[in-house]
């Protein structure tokens, strides 16, 4: 009976299988010994060559979907601001909205114990807030581009963009992102202006049943229409809209991330300063 072992040796470029076998007599008696170096130096070198080769390949991958997914966010972006340029009173309203956004996600991670959201969830939603009036895209010049306020008709034709929003932002996000990101951005375009108390549309669902996705971007989107000057309107101030969201919660807004909105005050007033 024998028993054998073998390792890998490296001389300079070359690369050794040393074997030793035991060569024994009736399990006990040792009689000798077998001693075999075969060169592996190509396999090695082959081996090597393969590995090598898909660490470089994974890399482009990775590089490739990152560029990929690049210029996807920037086509989304523009778009957005392409349906931005054709609606008179809103100019900017995408870039504030998402600053906002970012802004009240950066207060709610100091929450999490409260509301149970992830930093990576609200990074998602933050992602997605560009993309929340998409649907405007579906809507006719003629209503985008009025001065002054809707007639019931015309509002009611203004209400369809969150329903085609939710349409467009599935038909582009589906199978290039993964399933959480499109279902939080067509839940927040298709439902960032229902409210708390079900008085919202399209769909009129209320409280919990709004997902939160939509309820944190209601509250972005009303701030900034709230303090930006409209065709219809003049800026308000702070305090007054600070004043309208307080008395709208529990009615239009979810109480509690409105609370925690309110803690946003300081950076909201920076920014918006800043872009004055």
């Amino acid at each position: 009976t024998d028993s054998k072992s073998h390792k890998i040796i490296h001389v300079g470029q070359k690369h050794f299988e040393l074997s030793y076998r035991d060569i024994s007599y009736n399990r006990s008696k040792n009689v000798g010994c077998i001693l075999e170096m075969v060169d592996r130096t190509d396999e090695i070198n082959y081996l090597n060559k393969i590995e090598h080769y898909n660490v470089n390949l994974e890399h482009e991958v990775e590089l490739k979907t990152k560029d990929i997914s690049y210029i996807k966010d920037m086509m989304v972006l523009g778009m957005a601001s392409m349906v931005e340029s054709r609606d008179n009173s809103t100019g900017g309203h995408i870039k504030r909205t998402s600053k906002v956004v970012e802004i009240f996600a950066k207060e709610l991670i100091k929450h999490q114990d409260e509301i149970n959201l992830t930093e990576d969830f609200l990074k998602l939603v933050t992602k997605a807030a560009p993309m929340h009036d998409l649907g405007k895209i579906a809507i006719s010049d003629v209503i985008l581009k009025k001065n002054g306020k809707f007639t019931d008709e015309e509002y009611n034709e203004m209400k369809r963009h969150s329903a085609e929003g939710a349409k467009i932002v599935e038909q582009i996000l589906d199978g290039v992102e993964n399933e959480d990101f499109v279902e939080i951005a067509t839940n927040v375009a298709h439902f960032h202006h229902e409210k708390w108390d079900g008085s919202g549309y399209p769909t009129h669902i209320s409280g919990a049943s709004i997902p939160i996705e939509a309820r944190i971007m209601a509250l972005a989107d009303v701030f900034d229409a709230l303090v930006s000057k409209r065709c219809y309107k003049e800026a308000f101030s702070y305090e007054k809209a600070y004043s309208i969201i307080t008395e709208s919660l529990g009615s239009h807004f979810d109480p509690m991330l409105g609370k925690i909105f309110l803690n946003c005050k300081k950076d909201l007033e920076t920014y918006y300063n800043a872009e004055a």
